[in-house]
């Protein structure tokens, strides 16, 4: 959540709302298999008081999407848990990414306001130092004459 408050009827794709047939029904998976799916920790639905499950659409897609890894892919079920914990973890990577990446971003613009700052409280009547270039040229310096001499 970006912290302001949501409306608690809103609707969202982690909202928790279908029963295990509705969800078996909306994969294409019998119940039996959401079941088995919950045990491996494959998909974990929120649980109602009762204890019953309660799929969001998020868990609805998770559950298409372990079906097609395992049939069209062949991958066994440990492999397809392994690729939900990286793809979780990658996508929490990503989101830290992003934080880093805003605060880096808040801590330059403040160091270049900080500069301006600085450059703007220096003294006018200074004139800056330019680097006199050194030469082999030879001044001779002759005293002026003294008057009546």
């Amino acid at each position: 959540m970006d912290g302001r408050r949501r409306n608690p009827y809103e609707l969202t794709d982690e909202t928790p709302v279908y029963v295990i047939s509705v969800a078996a029904q909306l994969s294409g998976l019998h119940p039996q298999t959401l079941r088995q799916y919950d045990r491996l920790g494959l998909v974990s639905p929120d649980r109602t008081a009762g204890r019953g499950r309660r799929y969001s659409a998020r868990d609805i897609e998770l559950l298409r999407q372990v079906q097609q890894l395992s049939q069209d892919e062949g991958i066994n079920l440990a492999g397809i848990k392994r690729i939900i914990e990286l793809e979780n973890q990658v996508a929490a990577l990503q989101s830290r990414i992003s934080e880093l990446s805003a605060a880096v971003e808040g801590a330059a613009a403040a160091m270049r306001q900080r500069e301006a700052q600085v450059h703007a409280s220096y003294r006018r009547d200074l004139v800056p130092y330019t680097d006199v270039q050194q030469t082999s040229a030879l001044v001779v310096w002759r005293p002026a004459p003294k008057r009546g001499e």
